[in-house]
């Protein structure tokens, strides 16, 4: 493509603390050619999720990290401009979590899960929908609440990060269930989204004078579900307040950004695991990713419902990628973080 290049990110440097715009660098190279079997899209809208703060590390994780000189990971969805697939064409839309920070990406249809190549439909629902709600934060939040949190008819639901891109999912799934929910959020305004999509109550977590005592305040007859996005003070307040055989989800730990690879250290909890019979459950969507297209007929059913509602922060030009991060590692955006591209 003459006079049109690939703009990148590339991952400069790695950070023991929370991260920088000093970590990342920009290039640009020529527009790559996808291979036998590839296609090659442009992206229009790049996801920022908290799991690239563990891609960040040379440390051992789930996952391989980026290394450094390499392309940040991230996923996109995009158009197809070329193809060497048959069961892709010009025009197609493809959604996946092998975009990376770039405008350009050559992706492999035929991989089974989160590297492979999604179709979206966008008659459907608007194609950034395919990295919210309708894609890897909806799926998170449907079977780490269903499946491990197994809500039951009259229970209490806890839910940090509550108005982020999972926390807001969590709750109404919640409600769906016949749950009370409540929502823990550091902005008055981010409580009162959460009380408008049907949480029960909310909590202010930067305001809360005692927020251990705030959490018992709200759930009086004890938390029975903790679908925990943050870690850190909030995870302490909660496990001070968990019910008879509460089920606790850890998905994130974005408070503890600023630790990454370093112990999570504070209040130790094996007493009152045995008080109560809890159960601690570690969450990667991944372990999910074969049923996939359940959760998503799922979510798009109740959304047609109107049973779902979804809230997105958007931020413009890939050169603002670093930025979108840096704001959802800190809670400064509000709903799902994205950066439309083109």
């Amino acid at each position: 493509m003459q006079n049109v290049v690939n703009r990148r990110w590339l991952l400069k440097s790695y950070s023991d603390g929370m991260p920088s715009l000093e970590n990342w660098t920009t290039d640009a190279q020529p527009v790559p050619d996808p291979g036998p079997g590839q296609i090659l899209v442009k992206a229009k809208w790049l996801s920022v999720d908290p799991y690239m703060r563990g891609r960040m590390s040379p440390s051992a994780n789930y996952t391989k990290g980026v290394g450094l000189g390499e392309v940040m990971q991230g996923g996109g969805v995009g158009e197809v401009v070329a193809s060497n697939h048959p069961g892709w064409k010009i025009g197609d839309i493809a959604e996946s979590m092998s975009f990376g920070w770039q405008e350009w990406s050559v992706l492999t249809p035929d991989v089974f899960g989160p590297a492979g190549v999604n179709r979206v439909d966008p008659s459907l629902a608007p194609i950034e929908s395919s990295l919210s709600w309708l894609g890897m934060p909806g799926m998170t939040a449907y079977f780490g609440l269903l499946e491990l949190g197994r809500p039951r008819p009259g229970e209490t639901v806890v839910v940090s990060a509550a108005s982020g891109a999972v926390g807001q999912l969590v709750g109404q799934i919640a409600n769906l269930a016949g749950c009370r929910a409540v929502a823990i959020a550091g902005r008055d305004d981010k409580l009162q989204w959460c009380r408008e999509i049907g949480f029960d109550a909310g909590i202010n977590y930067r305001t809360a004078a005692d927020l251990t005592a705030a959490v018992r305040d709200a759930c009086p007859g004890g938390v029975d579900v903790f679908f925990d996005n943050t870690g850190g003070p909030i995870h302490d307040a909660v496990m001070k307040n968990l019910g008879i055989g509460a089920r606790v989800v850890i998905c994130g730990r974005v408070a503890l950004a600023g630790q990454f690879g370093k112990p999570d250290i504070g209040e130790r909890f094996m007493g009152q695991l045995i008080v109560t019979r809890a159960s601690i459950h570690g969450f990667l969507v991944l372990d999910w990713w074969h049923r996939r297209e359940e959760a998503l007929k799922r979510m798009a059913l109740w959304q047609r419902e109107g049973k779902i509602r979804f809230k997105e922060d958007v931020l413009n030009g890939i050169e603002r990628m670093p930025e979108a991060f840096l704001r959802l590692l800190q809670s400064k955006n509000f709903g799902k973080q994205l950066v439309k591209v083109g």
